[in-house]
């Protein structure tokens, strides 16, 4: 990957691609370096109908997080983050509507589309190494909340795929009082590096046009 350009790195919440406005994306050309990873993404995958045409770049300080948010409407239903330089957390949490409800409040319809989709979904949190892609889409993208704890230390006691990261227990740090051989007793990973973020999507409406006159 391609090294990212220190202007464009400090800016937290920088747009490649433009704006999205309530009526749509207020388009920008992504810069070259970026189009040819999304490309790639959208090639490899299949999962988008189109090209991707808005990158969210943000930077995280190791006590920084994002509460828990779902995309929204203005979007295509998947989303790919490519994560770089550090290591950290992602939780993913069942919207409300999932949670168990009283029977007395919930129509035989709604009954019926929560039952198939679980009894009681659970929350889980996936760890996110340098140079990784998550893609997420359908049930993950419409039914659950992501986040980020703003904390130093996250908790890996959800975390359903540290098995696949041989390379984090050689890599990362526990608090003082933690040996790094005690990882499963410990269940808990101190950040102290920088993380950046680079969050693909696609925004279905384009305003091209939108402030010409």
């Amino acid at each position: 990957m391609e090294v990212l350009e220190k202007q464009e790195v400090a800016k937290l919440g920088y747009f490649p691609g433009g704006v999205v406005h309530e009526k749509g994306l207020l388009p920008q050309e992504l810069p070259p370096w970026l189009k040819k990873i999304t490309h790639k993404i959208c090639q490899q995958t299949g999962l988008f109908p189109s090209a991707i045409n808005h990158v969210l770049i943000n930077e995280y300080l190791p006590d920084q997080g994002i509460m828990p948010h779902q995309d929204g409407p203005a979007y295509f239903p998947v989303v790919a983050i490519i994560s770089l330089m550090s290591p950290l957390v992602i939780d993913f949490t069942p919207h409300q509507r999932l949670r168990k409800l009283n029977p007395d409040e919930v129509t035989t319809e709604e009954s019926e589309v929560i039952c198939e989709k679980s009894d009681d979904p659970k929350d889980c949190s996936l760890l996110l190494m340098p140079c990784s892609l998550i893609i997420f889409k359908d049930e993950a993208y419409s039914d659950y909340l992501h986040g980020i704890q703003d904390s130093q230390l996250h908790s890996l006691k959800k975390v359903v795929n540290i098995s696949k990261c041989p390379e984090f227990k050689q890599t990362n740090t526990f608090p003082d009082e933690i040996e790094s051989s005690d990882m499963e007793q410990s269940n808990v990973y101190k950040r102290t590096n920088t993380r950046i973020s680079l969050t693909c999507r696609l925004v279905l409406k384009v305003h091209k046009n939108l402030f010409k006159f």
